[in-house]
């Protein structure tokens, strides 16, 4: 295991301490828990690499965009 030093303001450390202690675990084991969470769960904004060649591409401009 890998260990190092994590600077955090303190109002997220009280945050992060809180919620340990709610889910009976150590300091440690909630900050783990909490990145192994957030980086199984794909982003809402995060697409397939490259794009999806079958989803048609965002539309650009104003709606009305056409020429006069």
């Amino acid at each position: 295991m890998i260990r190092f030093s994590l600077r955090i303001p303190a109002n997220l450390h009280e945050r992060v301490t809180a919620r340990a202690a709610a889910d009976r675990r150590s300091l440690n084991s909630e900050i783990l828990h909490l990145l192994e969470a957030a980086l199984a769960t794909p982003r809402a904004d995060a697409g397939p690499p490259g794009g999806d060649p079958a989803s048609p591409a965002p539309l650009r401009g104003t709606p009305d965009s056409s020429p006069a």
